[in-house]
């Protein structure tokens, strides 16, 4: 067999490295933000039955930075001795402006036999684990970023991830997102069937999802999880390629059909780390 790699091949690498690049456009932390980004790109409002949400102020184009943040403190993720010493000592250092946009942020789960005005450390630690997002090696808490509501699939519209050498959190828009429309992340994976995604929302934040997604008719909605159902099926079945389960070919081929079935579902936030596993895989084959 020849030791050149074929024309297909080269094909393929080409494209998946083009689409890269453009994942790599979208979410750079060298994108230049439009000028007035913070002052007119978005507000918060109260949205009615559901408390707090982002709503777009402007149309807002596909891949435009939303926020940058530092947080208000890192939390290691693991902590020796009593984690509310620990938080109780990180919010007394907080200055009255970070105390006030902490104590501001909803939070589910607070011990019913307690009263929050006398416990602001349990309160503060309810926050933490309502709010705090991944930061590196920790968690960390962000209180703009923090006022983003939760979609599943393709309904959510925004992405955010950390930038460990700024000691930034940014947050992009996915898609291009019009004026008026509520600006959605995501709590959680997605790709699993409406009803699972719902127990974990409501258990973990103590709400029932009402997404676009979840708000599908029935027939709609059985759609929507066969196609998740299958995507990650297909990305747990793209993992076992670096155990040599599977030929460079056919990972290539599952890359392939995760963003057609990608396409057909609208979710596209994995795209980037989708394309640099195909890359890698075709660049490591010469078949």
């Amino acid at each position: 067999r020849s030791t050149k790699p074929s024309y297909r091949w080269c094909l393929s690498l080409l494209a998946l490295i083009f689409a890269v690049v453009l994942s790599f456009l979208f979410y750079s932390t060298e994108h230049t933000p439009d000028p007035q980004i913070n002052g007119d790109a978005f507000k918060v409002v109260d949205l009615p039955g559901r408390g707090k949400g982002v709503i777009a102020l402007r149309d807002i184009k596909q891949g435009e930075l939303l926020i940058r943040e530092k947080p208000l403190f890192l939390i290691p993720r693991v902590l020796d001795g009593d984690p509310r010493a620990f938080i109780a000592q990180k919010i007394q250092a907080l200055d009255d402006v970070g105390r006030a946009a902490l104590y501001n942020l909803s939070y589910v789960k607070f011990p019913s036999h307690l009263v929050p005005e006398e416990h602001p450390t349990e309160v503060g630690l309810a926050i933490i684990q309502t709010n705090a997002v991944a930061a590196g090696d920790g968690i960390g808490l962000f209180p703009r970023m923090a006022r983003l509501n939760h979609g599943c699939s393709s309904a959510f519209n925004a992405v955010y991830s950390w930038r460990a050498t700024e000691g930034d959190i940014v947050v992009h828009a996915l898609k291009d997102i019009v004026k008026g429309q509520e600006i959605l992340t995501v709590y959680t994976d997605t790709k699993r069937p409406r009803s699972e995604r719902r127990d974990y929302l409501s258990s973990s934040y103590d709400f029932e999802c009402m997404c676009a997604v979840c708000s599908l008719p029935e027939a709609q909605s059985l759609e929507s999880d066969r196609r998740l159902i299958e995507i990650s099926g297909l990305y747990n079945r793209l993992s076992t390629w670096g155990t040599n389960s599977i030929s460079g070919s056919e990972a290539i081929q599952i890359v392939r059909e995760i963003w057609a079935l990608g396409n057909q579902e609208g979710y596209w936030s994995e795209r980037g780390q989708l394309a640099a596993d195909a890359v890698q895989v075709a660049s490591a084959h010469s078949e």
